[in-house]
């Protein structure tokens, strides 16, 4: 893989960096199933984690995963930070900074503050979601249990149903997967469809069952009214009736179809409980891969360099 100091896009991972990311993270899932899940690669590194959105399991696999390989880790939450005094998140990258952490993992309500932070500082930044952007972690869990399930991306039917315009991961994901070869299908209503979608070099369709039609895998998403900033649809009740997945449109895919959400899922508006529990979900599969996937990008941010820029 060529050097990276940060992990802040999909666009800036070429195809081989993906396969590098994904290979890394296949070799180092069998350390969750050890009884002692614990190896020594990162022992005297350090993982700062700056969260300022609400986060279950990007928080807590980036988390673990640091621990996984004995790295030390440090969380600062937006209400525990200086942040709340009037200091500006690049004065406390700064601060942070000369504290000699290896890696930053951010996450914040602004698109684009993950880009300023990493030109701030000279450790590693990781992008843990910013704004309406990007979640580039996310989106290589994603390729990965896919991968790990179908043994390729190649060529595979994509479709991504729901709130496209307002999510950070369909947005990473239609560039990740586009980049591997698969082709990507969108799916929403009109008004949470992103203008001129082209540039993603995917397909969109306003019809569920257009959409899903010979899709391998069905991916749903939540629908984000904090960021809508107005309604944006008629109701959440119509909104399942037209997009969401239950057993009948389940049945309407194809029968080696995966369904996966990348979390958390409003049961009964994206999908019906049924099918996110079903045999066909890799909603679980996805939470585990993600720590499997951050081990593989802490180690080949820290391994080698410790994070600074050469």
């Amino acid at each position: 893989m060529s050097q990276k100091k940060d992990i802040l896009s999909i666009r800036d991972l070429t195809k081989e960096d993906i396969l590098f990311i994904l290979e890394t993270a296949a070799s180092l899932k069998e350390i969750l199933d050890r009884p002692i899940k614990k190896v020594p690669p990162l022992r005297g590194k350090t993982m700062v984690h700056l969260f300022f959105e609400p986060s279950t399991r990007t928080k807590l696999s980036f988390e673990l995963a640091a621990k996984r390989l004995s790295a030390d880790t440090v969380g600062i939450s937006k209400s525990s930070s200086s942040v709340t005094k009037g200091e500006d998140l690049i004065d406390t990258a700064k601060n942070i900074e000369a504290m000699r952490p290896d890696v930053l993992v951010l996450r914040h309500p602004c698109s684009g503050a993950a880009h300023l932070m990493a030109k701030a500082v000279n450790c590693s930044v990781i992008n843990a979601g910013d704004g309406t952007n990007e979640h580039p972690t996310q989106a290589l869990l994603d390729m990965f249990t896919v991968k790990e399930h179908f043994g390729t991306l190649e060529g595979l039917k994509i479709a991504i149903i729901g709130d496209i315009l307002h999510s950070r991961v369909a947005h990473s994901d239609m560039i990740g997967f586009t980049k591997m070869g698969s082709e990507v299908v969108i799916c929403g209503p009109g008004t949470l469809i992103p203008p001129a979608p082209e540039i993603y070099g995917v397909k969109v369709e306003y019809n569920l069952l257009d959409a899903i039609k010979d899709a391998d895998v069905v991916m749903a998403l939540r629908l984000q009214k904090e960021r809508q900033g107005k309604h944006l649809i008629p109701s959440d009740r119509e909104y399942a009736s037209l997009f969401g997945i239950n057993a009948e449109i389940l049945q309407k895919t194809k029968s080696e179809a995966i369904i996966m959400h990348p979390g958390p899922i409003n049961r009964g508006i994206e999908m019906s409980p049924d099918v996110a529990d079903s045999d066909r979900s890799l909603i679980l599969n996805q939470v585990t891969n993600g720590v499997a996937v951050r081990m593989a990008l802490l180690s080949i941010l820290m391994a080698e360099t410790g994070g600074q820029r050469q």
